[in-house]
């Protein structure tokens, strides 16, 4: 069986407009403009990814995209004309693995789509093993793709868990923006470098005892990202 790609999206030409552009990559497409039709369709068809639109006539897309984190392990692009640093940040929260503004170029969507599937590709990262930092606090698992701080779950998207498996795997060094576009989430467009402050954004919040003053991952202004932790021998 060939499981679809999931296109919300409450306007019609976008709609047609997206489905043909990945039915041309070769992907099946299943097109519904409510978020209750998503729903039903995510529960009859298992689909390999959920493009969803934010603003849908008869639900926000915020709260489908809630379900369907209920209902399946699946990862959504949110197509939205929603373009502020905050909105991005809640749509990550949320769940999301990519976040594409209105107005888009359909042939970047195709794009992020394959990029975004390939990253939800739970291969092993590594064949050491767990990565401690800081006598165990903090356990990065690229295997499992599990992280554990003091022994507890902390759920990260594969894309948030790629971004901080780069930045964990190198304790120290600087990375820039762009490096970790191109090594955790594996392409580069322009202006899609913000969106990696919206990621360490998100994984602080989830990780950090306090997102403001980090203890683990920290800003070098006007360069990148570096991970702090003392990676335990």
């Amino acid at each position: 069986m060939v499981y679809p790609i999931l296109v919300v999206e409450d306007d019609s030409k976008i709609g047609h407009i997206v489905k043909v552009y990945l039915e041309g990559a070769g992907f099946r497409v299943i097109h519904v403009n409510r978020g209750a039709q998503a729903l039903e369709e995510v529960r009859r068809e298992k689909p390999l990814l959920v493009i969803l639109d934010l603003m849908l006539p008869d639900m926000s897309g915020e709260e489908v995209c809630l379900q369907l984190k209920e209902l399946a392990d699946v990862p959504i692009i949110m197509l939205t004309a929603k373009s502020s640093e905050e909105e991005r940040v809640a749509g990550f929260a949320l769940g999301a693995d990519d976040y594409v503004v209105k107005p888009f170029s359909p042939r970047e969507l195709v794009f992020r789509v394959k990029a975004v599937l390939k990253r939800f590709e739970k291969k092993d990262l590594t064949g050491e093993g767990p990565i401690r930092f800081n006598k165990g606090a903090l356990v990065v698992d690229g295997n499992t793709y599990k992280v554990l701080k003091t022994g507890k779950e902390i759920r990260l998207t594969p894309t948030e868990f790629k971004v901080l498996f780069t930045l964990a795997s190198s304790p120290q060094r600087v990375f820039t923006r762009a490096e970790l576009v191109e090594k955790a989430l594996g392409y580069q467009f322009e202006g899609y470098e913000r969106s990696v402050d919206a990621h360490i954004k998100n994984i602080r919040h989830k990780l950090e005892d306090d997102s403001q003053n980090p203890v683990f991952i920290h800003t070098i202004y006007g360069v990148g990202y570096r991970f702090s932790g003392n990676r335990d021998v």
